[in-house]
């Protein structure tokens, strides 16, 4: 997970990341949550982090049934989000699809298979139950 987070801010440094977004943050949000819901994705948590982290305003976290299904749920947002102005900062994981980590800036997407996610439980990390949190 350091190592994730590590590569993160390498990235954002590379990017100049600090960039006036096109979408209000909520807005990002709805565009992150309505492409997940159209490509069914399952188990959509929404984590407020802010407080907790300088990174980022919200996580999302979407379990896909399949590397394929990840990948392709990853490459939607990326697409949708292009398409409305808000051009992905980086992406990590596409590679194995596992776990794909898009960076939108303001709102992070992480899209997991099941084990991965059951792995790495990232709403206990971020102090958040998972059962709790979980959306859908």
């Amino acid at each position: 997970m350091q190592d994730l987070i590590e590569n993160l801010q390498h990235h954002r440094a590379q990017q100049g990341a600090v960039r006036q977004p096109a979408l209000p943050v909520e807005e990002v949000l709805k565009l992150v949550l309505a492409t997940l819901d159209d490509g069914k994705a399952q188990n959509v948590t929404v984590l407020d982090v802010r407080g907790k982290t300088g990174i980022t305003d919200y996580m999302v976290i979407a379990t896909g049934t399949s590397e394929r299904h990840v990948k392709s749920l990853a490459d939607h947002v990326e697409e949708k989000a292009k398409h409305q102005g808000v051009p992905p900062i980086g992406s990590e994981g596409q590679d194995a699809s596992e776990w794909v980590l898009v960076d939108l800036g303001d709102v992070i997407v992480h899209i997991m298979k099941q084990q991965a996610r059951e792995l790495y439980q990232l709403e206990k990390l971020w102090g958040t139950d998972y059962d709790a949190a979980t959306t859908g």
